[in-house]
């Protein structure tokens, strides 16, 4: 069972949108244009096994990519969906909460 994640989104002036996602075990900030963190709206369609990443964001320089299976979601940190260095698990409905965030933000 994937537990809560508690999820900091906060508006910069550089234009970007600071994202935390945090959990007692581990902790990942990134970063994204509002209009880029809404296109997570489309998260449950977002399937690994058939390639359909999303591409959303950036962390310690690399890019961040989604996808979900169900009701749990993956966060992978890396050049590309494959070859990630770092993924985490989420709910599905905290992705969903992130995209809501940034539309209401724009």
């Amino acid at each position: 069972m994937i537990r809560v994640v508690d999820v900091t989104i906060e508006r910069r002036a550089d234009g970007f949108v600071a994202v935390k996602l945090q959990a007692p075990e581990w902790e990942l900030n990134l970063r994204a244009t509002a209009a880029d963190l809404v296109t997570l709206e489309g998260i449950r369609e977002a399937d690994w096994a058939s390639r359909r990443s999303l591409h959303v964001g950036e962390a310690a320089g690399v890019r961040v990519h989604w996808a979900a299976d169900g009701e749990i979601a993956t966060v992978m940190v890396g050049h590309d969906d494959e070859t990630w260095d770092f993924a985490a698990m989420l709910p599905v409905a905290s992705v969903e909460g992130i995209a809501a965030a940034a539309r209401q933000s724009q």
